[in-house]
């Protein structure tokens, strides 16, 4: 039988990568705790019309990315492809818009069928965040300036570059989507089969589109700024005022879009060059549509998403090494004793590990490869005393210590 391998896109989490995502996970939990935000856990898989009807059939995530089956009920459901999509369901499914505004935090894994990319995978992993309710700049500005925090606390904030644009109202899109389209079919012969898809039913997003083809068609073509009212002027210079504000260096990229209706005014990314031609880390935007769209009632909303394993890949923040205590006891009562040692040790925040087999010499070596800092041994003579015999594997030396004081003996 041939050596079992994960799915391709998918891969086994361990060591030093799981330890840095860990912390990746934990400084998102607490930066946006710190703005108010609260934990949501969406179902890893949802009916498929939650992610088909905001994101739109003719879309490349529900044409060609969605992992969509039918359960054994009969029921098409979806393991989810973003998150976003989810929370807004939970928003209307739970009636939370009975206590605006709603601030929601999730993380964990989302699954798409693409190519495998660095740092991307089939299944992937997210944090994502919410705020649902207000329909002012200054909200964008809080959401944008919390990701910057993050970044920083990450040790990115040299990484990354702030790309941020305005889509307007629905007014300016629509007269920007008219000249977008007159503009582009007059190359229609020159673009792209997706770009040519994507003409009839979201235009915008040939403006991303990454053939080089429709790269030198898209450099001529219109810009949304040229068809913002005054309406959505104002809201952008807002936001690019309160970021002035807070301190958050950004670039205005005109070309950054958003390419479903429901998306509104801000729509931003953090960029570094660091990790090739997929250098987004994080992403978002308003999208003061989607929960209507969705069924529910009209209320506002603006969030963002970052790549976990992007993160983790980028941070430089060290890692915490949490050196283990190595208890050795030698004999059955020494053993017995050893439990309630150990675990008045682990009380006290000790990791400890316990070594019951082999002889002193290669348990010690078992220890040293461990990279622990201490070996408390135990047998006859020492249960007879009360005392440990507690080994400082760093400077070679040893001492007695009693039971009762051998937690405070062996931390640090």
């Amino acid at each position: 039988m041939s050596k079992l391998q994960p799915a391709r896109g998918t891969r086994d989490i361990y060591g030093d990568e799981a330890r840095r995502m860990g912390v990746v996970v934990e400084t998102f939990r607490r930066v946006a705790g710190s703005y108010g935000f609260e934990d949501l856990s969406t179902p890893i898989f949802e009916f498929t019309e939650v992610f088909k009807r905001p994101l739109g059939e003719a879309s490349d995530v529900v044409s060609k990315e969605m992992y969509t089956f039918e359960d054994r009920g009969g029921e098409e459901v979806t393991l989810r492809p973003e998150f976003t999509a989810g929370v807004c369901r939970a928003f209307i499914s739970n009636g939370m818009q009975q206590n605006l505004p709603c601030r929601l935090m999730s993380h964990g894994p989302a699954f798409r069928y693409e190519r495998p990319q660095k740092g991307r995978y089939r299944q992937f992993h997210q944090i994502n965040a919410e705020l649902l309710g207000p329909d002012t700049p200054e909200f964008d500005v809080d959401m944008i300036a919390m990701a910057w925090r993050l970044l920083c606390e990450l040790g990115q904030g040299d990484k990354v570059i702030l790309h941020l644009n305005t889509l307007g109202d629905i007014e300016s899109r629509a007269a920007y989507r008219d000249a977008l389209v007159a503009y582009l079919e007059q190359h229609k012969d020159k673009l792209s089969e997706d770009s040519l898809r994507r003409l009839e039913t979201n235009p915008l997003r040939i403006l991303d589109s990454k053939d080089e083809g429709d790269k030198i068609i898209v450099a001529d073509a219109p810009l949304l700024s040229e068809h913002l009212n005054q309406a959505s002027r104002a809201f952008f210079g807002a936001v690019q005022a309160g970021l002035d504000a807070v301190g958050v260096p950004y670039e205005h990229n005109e070309r950054l879009v958003r390419g479903l209706d429901y998306y509104t005014h801000t729509a931003f990314e953090f960029v570094t060059t660091e990790l090739g031609a997929q250098g987004t880390v994080l992403a978002g935007g308003r999208y003061d549509g989607l929960i209507e769209k969705l069924g529910g009632p009209k209320v506002a909303g603006v969030g963002w998403a970052g790549g976990i394993e992007r993160l983790a890949m980028l941070s430089t923040i060290e890692l915490e090494e949490k050196r283990p205590v190595f208890i050795m006891p030698m004999g059955e009562a020494a053993t017995l004793k050893a439990y309630t040692l150990a675990e008045d040790m682990r009380a006290g925040g000790v990791t400890v590990l316990a070594d019951r087999s082999g002889n002193l010499k290669k348990r010690l070596t078992r220890a040293s490869k461990a990279n622990a800092r201490f070996a408390v041994i135990i047998g006859d003579n020492e249960l007879e005393a009360s005392v440990a015999m507690v080994k400082d594997l760093d400077r070679g030396t040893q001492d007695q210590v009693t039971f009762d004081a051998l937690a405070g003996a062996v931390v640090g």
